[in-house]
């Protein structure tokens, strides 16, 4: 995933919300939204490569979501999947025990009911305390104004502010294709030759591309909905998933 905004305890109704688009190469396979087989309480797509996910949720209690971090190359072979991650701290895994610097360029936010985390590995490794608040993340460090990051959160602050109950603005926003005339374009190239220097929410190429726009909604009583819509290489819709669940009061 290559945006997204998240609102985590900022908002009377809701405890969680987040939307965001998985950037990705067209021919990378992957499975749509779903509870996952060998474990119903975990929900989330997943990358059919290496088998793991970049944004899902537990009923547990839990949510992770993964980005690449750009600027320090492509992934080194033989280092462990970034999607694996986001799988094992989703079935619990301790974040506090995870070896950050043993996988390729990530930025991570984990969180539960009572403690939000962000996690990244370059140029060194962090681990850091969210408060409660409005967050940005795309490809560089949290909350870097990037004109996308910045549009993306004034969406979400806008639905927030507004009626706060329709998720469709929240998707029209993660459509948006034009570039905003706010923010900090990136200092770093990407590090994916077919995307964009200054890319916007929603990147439209046939190699590599927006892939699928996801929204998660989870109120104060723990009653949540996961929404994924998924993208051709033409950028047209193909494919609409949507999960409720519940997580622990």
């Amino acid at each position: 995933m290559c945006v997204l905004a998240l609102a985590w305890q900022a908002h009377p109704r809701w405890q969680l919300v987040v939307a965001g688009n998985r950037d990705e190469y067209h021919d990378r396979p992957a499975a749509p939204l779903a509870r996952w087989q060998q474990d119903p309480r975990l929900i989330a797509g997943r990358d059919l490569q290496s088998g793991g996910t970049w944004l899902g949720v537990s009923e547990e209690g839990r949510f992770v979501v993964v980005t690449n971090l750009r600027g320090h190359g492509g992934p080194e072979a033989g280092r462990p999947s970034r999607g694996a991650l986001v799988t094992d701290l989703l079935a619990g895994a301790d974040p506090e025990g995870i070896a950050v610097a043993d996988y390729n360029p990530v930025n991570l936010i984990t969180l539960d009911k009572s403690r939000a985390r962000f996690l990244s590995n370059r140029p060194q490794p962090l681990r850091t305390d969210l408060s409660p608040g409005l967050y940005g993340l795309s490809n560089g460090t949290l909350d870097e104004p990037w004109p996308k990051t910045l549009r993306l959160k004034s969406v979400l602050l806008d639905w927030l502010m507004g009626s706060a109950e329709n998720p469709v603005p929240l998707f029209e926003g993660l459509r948006e294709e034009g570039l905003p005339d706010i923010g900090l374009e990136p200092a770093i190239p990407s590090d994916v030759p077919q995307e964009p220097d200054h890319s916007p929410i929603f990147i439209r190429n046939a190699v590599y591309g927006t892939r699928c726009s996801s929204v998660v909604m989870i109120d104060r009583g723990g009653r949540g909905l996961f929404i994924e819509r998924r993208f051709d290489a033409f950028g047209h819709l193909a494919g609409e998933s949507s999960v409720d669940f519940l997580w622990p009061a």
